[in-house]
């Protein structure tokens, strides 16, 4: 059971690691038709996120920086909470008002590598990773609750600080009465 249970972690670890760290690189480098960082840093700022290049940074941390360490089950509580922050935030800024379904852009696929992510955070790596490799002892569960929660309260000031402004109503003045003439008939 436990060679198939690290054989199952490496399979997911690498599925799901590879998927979004490509999409980390889509947003870094521009790779396989994404933004790059320009345009990216400009929909940030689009979206009212300030200072946009932090956003866009924890952005790319978050999928390629927790992607690779997901793949190579390296550091795998960080990149764990990596993903989980950017999915989280990428649900509630871009995918919610869509509904569930990924054909319409919903937060299905999203919401899939969030869960897979939970799930490689709480459990850890496997035997087949660097971690198991180098003999790092990390304190898992824990430590990727913590940082979850952690990303989690990052999420929600990139939320509030995100949101459009309200838009103050403006004062309607009543139309002045004009006066009117009185004519008087004098006879």
């Amino acid at each position: 059971m436990a060679i198939s249970l690290s054989l199952g972690l490496l399979i997911l670890r690498l599925g799901v690691g590879l998927t979004i760290a490509a999409h980390g690189a889509q947003k870094l480098f521009g790779w396989f038709e994404g933004s790059g960082l320009t345009k990216l840093t400009q929909g940030f700022e689009k979206q009212g996120f300030k200072p946009a290049w932090l956003w866009v940074w924890l952005v790319v941390l978050g999928e390629f920086g927790g992607g690779i360490s997901l793949a190579l089950g390296f550091l795998t509580p960080l990149g764990a909470a990596g993903v989980f922050g950017a999915m989280l935030m990428a649900i509630f800024k871009s995918h919610w008002k869509n509904g569930f379904w990924n054909s319409k852009r919903g937060l299905e696929f999203p919401l899939a590598l969030l869960t897979m992510a939970v799930g490689i955070g709480v459990i850890g790596p496997g035997s087949y990773s660097l971690d198991a490799l180098f003999g790092l002892a990390l304190p898992g569960t824990l430590l990727f609750l913590v940082l979850a929660v952690a990303a989690a309260l990052v999420d929600i000031v990139g939320l509030i600080i995100s949101r459009p402004a309200a838009v103050a109503p403006t004062e309607v003045k009543p139309t002045e009465a004009r006066p009117t003439e009185v004519k008087s008939s004098a006879s």
